[in-house]
């Protein structure tokens, strides 16, 4: 191999924005018999930042009620995990 193919950095990785990955995926558990009340975001703080500063998202989708942030209904927990994922709850 060449020496300047092996001082490249690796490209960088192209991560899905997380408000239309968790939009799907929300949607998918309601039409899976899921209720958006027992669903829960456990999003890593990342994630969270993200979602607060997605300016494509509608304010109606976004929500902070009684120290509780909640996108499209859905309860969002921040940080305390490695990845981001949907908990379609009972």
């Amino acid at each position: 191999m060449r020496p300047d193919r092996m001082s490249r950095p690796p490209p960088p990785v192209r991560r899905v924005p997380p408000a239309p990955r968790f939009r799907t995926e929300i949607e998918a558990a309601e039409a899976d018999g899921a209720v958006r009340d027992d669903m829960t975001l456990r999003l890593t703080l990342n994630d969270v930042t993200s979602l607060r500063r997605d300016r494509s998202l509608p304010v109606a989708d976004l929500s902070f009620t009684g120290g509780v942030m909640r996108y499209l209904g859905v309860k969002v927990e921040q940080g305390g995990v490695a990845e981001s994922k949907l908990d379609r709850g009972a």
